[in-house]
């Protein structure tokens, strides 16, 4: 039976972008980790796996960077030096370049299953530190006064002083636990696809506000065939969606083609559309004994501003300072003390960002006229303020409030 029990210093549930990134973080910092996933890494390096591509802000950069996954993707990554805010017919719009942000990018956009494929890689790479189980399945969770862990189908358990969940937001880990959630359903579908268009995007990322919902458009690294390429994400009402991804091509990229306007010349979809459904979700606690979530298993936001993987990385970001930290003082990392600051720090940032999100999305997503007079007169203070145009750069950034070590020195 020994031969059965593995035993290592942090078990992620959860292979996904956040907790691979984690588990890079600690590896690199010659912590032993162990993360299991359901799913096996070639069925997750598709299209019908993940269409979506992601803006990483400059922060999650640092953290990417400290994972030592940086390099393997960064020239497959497009800066985004320019950001462009408009609402709906309005000529008032916001407008930040690099002088805002101190000469350096808001962040960069790239696909997922790129991130998806250097992480792989990454773990691989860190294979003496960091061991991968994929595809696994979990049979039950266990844990006792030093430990938490899984029992897995194939009969090998596995344990840790400190347990992460990890595993989205219909997180097993957080029922197990028997934490709660608060949810919001916010009756609209992202709709998202990749573009070929005709002219550059000079590394201009747009969020136009519109009735129905956020439309925006972050600029992609060219095909192989040299063809300019962007990223959408298409806010609609829910109903709606449906009928937009099953239109044909011709009228799909008509639609496109209205939304964006001319800036970019002929657009036309080069991916098949999909559509995801958007909603509010917030774990009431974010630990328990010898647990945390991280992530989407404790949070998921609207994609209004672009910070949802963001955030979970700010979770990475603290929970490896907090654990190497302690690993080095040889303390308990699954210790009542590391859980408690976790928490604090994290739901803190969390409940801001989720509530700025869910605000955004409320005050632009209608059309009422007296709503719309007040955005406009906002939309035109902050353009003419430059301290208050800071303070959106560097919370675009991922740079608002206090940084954990690997977002201030990429790291540990």
């Amino acid at each position: 039976m020994r031969k059965n029990v593995i035993k290592t210093d942090v078990l992620i549930i959860g292979g996904g972008l956040s907790g691979l990134t984690l588990a890079g973080v600690l590896g690199q910092a010659g912590v032993n980790v162990a993360v299991i996933d359901r799913d096996p890494p070639i069925s997750q390096l598709t299209e019908k796996y993940d269409a979506r591509a992601t803006a990483l802000s400059y922060a999650t950069q640092q953290v990417l960077e400290s994972a030592g996954v940086w390099d393997a993707i960064k020239s497959r990554a497009e800066p985004l030096k320019d950001i462009r805010v408009a609402d709906g017919a309005s000529p008032l719009f916001l407008h930040f370049d690099e002088s805002h942000s101190g000469g350096k990018p808001f962040g960069w956009n790239i696909e997922n299953i790129l991130l998806r494929k250097a992480l792989f890689d990454n773990v691989k790479r860190l294979k003496k530190n960091v061991h991968h189980f994929a595809p696994v399945e979990i049979k039950k969770f266990t844990r006792d006064e030093t430990s938490a862990g899984v029992m897995l189908k194939d009969g090998r358990r596995i344990t840790a002083p400190l347990l992460i969940g990890a595993d989205g937001r219909g997180s097993a880990v957080r029922k197990w636990l028997g934490i709660d959630v608060k949810t919001a359903d916010y009756k609209q579908n992202a709709i998202v696809c990749t573009i070929a268009h005709a002219k550059n995007h000079h590394n201009v990322a747009l969020e136009h506000f519109l009735p129905a919902g956020p439309f925006a458009v972050l600029p992609l690294t060219k095909s192989v065939d040299g063809k300019f390429r962007s990223s959408v994400i298409w806010s609609v009402h829910g109903p709606d969606a449906a009928d937009i991804v099953r239109l044909p091509s011709e009228d799909f990229d008509a639609e496109l083609q209205k939304l964006c306007g001319d800036h970019l010349g002929r657009v036309h979809c080069i991916t098949n559309p999909r559509a995801y459904p958007l909603s509010l979700m917030h774990a009431e606690r974010y630990t328990g004994e010898r647990t945390a979530l991280m992530a989407e298993a404790a949070h998921v936001i609207h994609p209004i501003a672009g910070q949802g993987l963001n955030l979970g990385m700010r979770d990475v970001a603290l929970l490896s300072e907090l654990i190497v930290t302690r690993l080095r003082l040889g303390l308990d990392i699954g210790a009542p003390s590391l859980l408690e600051e976790y928490e604090n720090i994290r739901r803190a940032d969390t409940h801001l960002m989720a509530a700025f999100t869910d605000g955004l999305n409320r005050l632009f997503s209608n059309n009422l006229k007296s709503i719309a007079a007040a955005r406009h007169l906002g939309l035109g203070i902050v353009q003419k303020i430059p301290v208050l145009k800071g303070f959106f750069a560097r919370q675009a950034m991922g740079l608002g409030g206090k940084a954990a070590r690997p977002l201030r020195s990429k790291r540990l």
